[in-house]
């Protein structure tokens, strides 16, 4: 018992650090749910819809100009990126009226006004409306996973875990979507995408440590609930330090060296990263503290085979 205790340096669960990063959550919760309430998200074109261009380059593509010839045609509210090479640019426009030909055709002439070199490699239309089923196909899928992983949770480990687990997640998908809101980032389809990735990232997370929790509720005899999740959540630290690290340095390399096509995914992954480790240390294990888990909770009722001794 000793050595155990020497090993749990850190008192991850104690009352007070428990309080402040309960209070620390709620805060960035409601602060995320604010700013969509008010300012919303900067949709990109896969929810509003409108027209997306990638056009090749003989040599490295001048932005400012770019933007500039588009504006004189009377195309504005266009946003201009380099997509990968510097040779290749993504060009996002609002909905235009007018036939889809004649607009291709248009835009064609002005492209080519700046430079005769170009190729227009893809052009692709969205409509508003398909912008806004995205939207709600979206919003359905986040919901959806979460119920199935309350279930899932709920049939690996008990209700109490699973309630934690899926606070935690909704924590994380709620302040990573808050953060595209309140510094005003593009939202689109690969944010989606990163936003279901994190989930499965700190589901995955907090299984184990629940794993752990589980198994030390049996071996470790005579200690209260949040003495066992602290030891659990120390011996699992260095795994989670580790984890965390090389997916960040990963993200890091796309994000810096990917090009301002897969930015968004980057930030939403790293947002959501160090987000969702937080969340499995504190908000899914403190959740399931607040509920009076305990290792009775785990154990299968044992049936009384004295009520069927009257059957025939």
């Amino acid at each position: 018992m000793r050595l155990i205790k020497e090993k749990t340096s850190i008192n991850f669960l104690g009352s007070t650090r428990r309080r402040f990063a309960l209070a620390l959550s709620a805060a960035l919760v409601i602060a995320s749910l604010v700013s969509l309430a008010t300012r919303g998200l900067e949709f990109g074109i896969d929810f509003t819809g409108g027209i997306l261009l990638e056009v090749g380059y003989g040599e490295s593509a001048d932005l400012v100009k770019i933007r500039g010839d588009l504006a004189n045609a009377g195309y504005t509210g266009a946003q201009v990126q380099r997509f990968g090479a510097e040779e290749v640019v993504l060009v996002r426009l609002p909905p235009q009226e007018g036939d889809v030909d004649q607009i291709r055709a248009r835009l064609q002439q002005v492209l080519h006004a700046g430079d005769q070199s170009i190729v227009l490699r893809r052009v692709e239309f969205v409509s508003p409306q398909v912008g806004n089923e995205l939207a709600e196909s979206g919003a359905l899928a986040l919901v959806f996973a979460l119920m199935l992983i309350f279930i899932y949770v709920m049939i690996r480990f008990q209700w109490k875990f699973s309630a934690g687990a899926v606070t935690a997640l909704a924590h994380d998908a709620i302040v990573t979507v808050g953060f595209f809101s309140i510094f005003g980032l593009p939202f689109d389809l690969t944010v989606v995408a990163a936003v279901l990735a994190v989930i499965g990232y700190s589901l995955n997370d907090t299984v184990v440590a629940f794993d752990r929790i589980r198994e030390n509720f049996f071996s470790l005899r005579g200690m209260t609930a949040t003495e066992s999740m602290n030891i659990s959540i120390n011996e699992m630290l260095a795994r989670t330090i580790i984890t965390g690290v090389t997916t960040l340095l990963v993200l890091a390399a796309l994000l810096f060296l990917g090009g301002e096509s897969i930015a968004p995914f980057s930030i939403a992954l790293i947002v959501g990263i160090v987000v969702g480790t937080y969340s499995s240390i504190y908000t899914a294990s403190a959740t399931a503290l607040a509920l009076n888990v305990n290792a009775q909770d785990l154990i299968e009722p044992i049936k009384d085979a004295s009520l069927h001794d009257d059957l025939p």
